[in-house]
This record gives C-alpha cells, structure tokens and sequence, in this order.
C-alpha cells in the first residue's frame, strides 16, 4: 500500500513537471513567432555612425634592414704573387691606400723595353722630320716614322699601367669585410682578393604602400631608428622611390643614413622609417564592417529618416578597422555600421543601442 502510495506521488509530480515545461515552451514560441512578425513587418534594428571630418596625420612607419652605401669586390687585375700584404679582416682603409705589393719583376723588366725602343723610335722620327725638311725622305716614310713611335707610345703607357697594377690600392674608403688570399698566393687576373665595405653611410631599404609612396619625394628627409639603439634618432635621405611595386603594390624606397660617433649601425641590422610630415588633412573614416560584402565592393547603406538608402563611395586607405572615404559621404550622414543583411532599398530602419 505505502509503495503504491509513493508511485502516486511521482506519476503526480511528473504530470505537473511535464505541463509546466509545456506552457513555459508555448510562451517562448510566442515570443519568438512575436519576434519574428515584428521583424518581417516592422523596422530593422541597425547601429549607425555620423560621419565626421577629422584631422589624420599623414605620417607612417615602415621596416627595413641596413646596408652598406657602397661595397666591392676587389678582383686582381694582374698576374704574379703577392709579395707583400699590408691589411688584415677588418682593417680601416682610405681611399687609394696601398693594401698589397705583386712582384713585379717580370712586368718592369717590359716597361724598361718598352721604354727603350719608345725613345729609339722618338729619334728616329725626329731625324726623318728633319730629313724631309732638306728632301732627304718622303713624307710616306715620315709618316710610318710617326705611326711607329705612336704605337710604341701605347706599349710604353700598358707597361706602366701593369707595374702601376703590382701596387694594390683600396678603390673605396671601408673596412676590409673579407680577406681572400694571403701573402705569398699567385694571382691570376680576376682572382678574388678582398670585399670592402663602407658602412660610414648606410642605406636602408623599405616597402612603402602605393597609398603612402605618392606623399614621398627624393631628397626628403626621415627620421631613422634601431632597436639596438633605441635612444638616438639616425638622419637618413631618400634617394630612390621605385618606379613599379611589386605584387602586393608595395614600391621599394631606399635612403642613406648617416652613423652617429659611439652608436654606429652596422649593415644587416633591422631599422625603421619614420616618415613625419607637419601637415594633417580632413579626412572621413568609416567602420570597416559598413561595406556591403567588403570594402571592394564600394557599397553601403545610410540612414535617411528612418529608411535605408544604398550609396555609393569611394574607397582610400585602410587604418585597422577603419577605411576612409574619398568621395560619396559627407558630414552629418548617417553611416548604418551593422544590420546589411537584413536591409533592402527603402527598407525601415530602427537605431539600436550598442553594447557596452
């Protein structure tokens, strides 16, 4: 009896559990099917957003990595063995300084021939140009006098030229980056013998977007920084802007920085453009999310009353989440920022409140 009594009370309670979520779902059904007449027959909730003018700094950053200003590879332009070696890896050089000596017997030994037959071919065209005077010769034969002493005059001047090739000089103002050979080594011409680089001045290259690149011009001055040296500000001038962008309609710029004494940058490291300019414009900039399907698609919605209208614009820059507008908008319209999917042409509108 006392268990039949208690399956009473849980088939009881079950029943009343049961018709309780049953009036609880048909309310929740009603407010849905309420929700959805409203929206299919009254105004879309949407946010908005007043466009503005405001001021926008023209200024941007862009990475890149230091190079030297000027760097080579020394080739050796004689044959013979180096005699003499006069600068180790990471030597200071000048300009014109002697770096190394290849002997030079063989090619003096040819200069001082070739001397000797330039002076024998001197007198004999001096004595044929003084024998043609008293007819003594023909001016053919002057002439041949005069064309020998010429070619002579050429050995003469190579000779000197290849002894002058024995003493290696620096072509550039660097430090020896590095060293191929060693004293000793025979030479062969085109052998590889040194790499200078002259870092006094460095070049820094960096990818500009072509939104930005058109604001730029060479000789213009940029601040330059490093993260090895965050505290000091380098000096650097633009001297090349691209003519064509890459894929990504990125345009190489490359500047030359000037090293600070104590702080100098060294080629490979990682440096950044601070591309400043004094002058701020006007500019509208909308949320990015009011583009129907994307911002390439140049559309969106403004609230006029209380009625979506389709505009369209044109695009310019885009800043994170904001995009500005050149053309299409102007101050006081009222943007519609979310919502698109449900709206149409003419279609009703209702502000909602953002959450916060």
């Amino acid at each position: 009896m006392k268990k039949f009594i208690i399956w009473g009370l849980v088939t009881i309670g079950a029943v009343v559990l049961i018709m309780w979520k049953l009036n609880a779902n048909k309310k929740a059904n009603e407010a849905k099917t309420e929700f959805v007449k409203e929206s299919n027959t009254g105004a879309v909730p949407v946010l908005v957003q007043k466009v503005t003018r405001n001021a926008f700094a023209q200024g941007f950053l862009a990475n890149g990595n230091f190079a030297p200003v000027r760097e080579l590879s020394y080739l050796a332009e004689t044959s013979g063995r180096i005699t003499r070696l006069l600068v180790d890896e990471g030597s200071i050089v000048k300009q014109g300084q002697a770096i190394a000596y290849i002997d030079g017997q063989i090619v003096n030994t040819d200069l001082q021939s070739a001397k000797a037959n330039l002076d024998q071919l001197k007198v004999d065209k001096e004595r044929y140009e003084a024998a043609f005077q008293t007819g003594g010769v023909t001016k053919k034969q002057v002439d041949d006098a005069k064309l020998q002493y010429d070619i002579a005059k050429t050995h003469y001047e190579a000779a000197g030229r290849r002894v002058s090739d024995t003493y290696v000089k620096a072509p550039i103002s660097g430090i020896i980056n590095k060293k191929y050979i060693e004293q000793g080594a025979y030479l062969s011409p085109g052998t590889k013998m040194f790499d200078i680089v002259d870092v006094s001045r460095l070049k820094l290259a960096v990818a500009v977007p072509e939104g930005q690149v058109v604001t730029l011009s060479k000789g213009q001055k940029v601040k330059v920084t490093s993260n090895v040296f965050p505290e000091t500000s380098y000096e650097g001038t633009i001297t090349f802007i691209a003519a064509k962008g890459d894929n990504s309609l990125n345009y190489p710029v490359e500047m030359e920085v000037n090293n600070v004494a104590g702080k100098q940058l060294k080629a490979g490291m990682y440096g950044t453009a601070h591309f400043e300019s004094p002058e701020t414009s006007q500019a509208i900039f909308i949320a990015r999310t009011a583009f129907i399907g994307g911002v390439n698609s140049n559309e969106i919605y403004i609230m006029e009353g209380n009625v979506a209208k389709k505009r369209k614009v044109i695009s310019g820059r885009i800043l994170g989440d904001q995009v500005e507008i050149r053309e299409g908008l102007n101050e006081g319209d009222v943007v519609i920022t979310t919502g698109q999917i449900n709206l149409t042409e003419g279609a009703a509108v209702t502000v909602q409140a953002a959450n916060k």
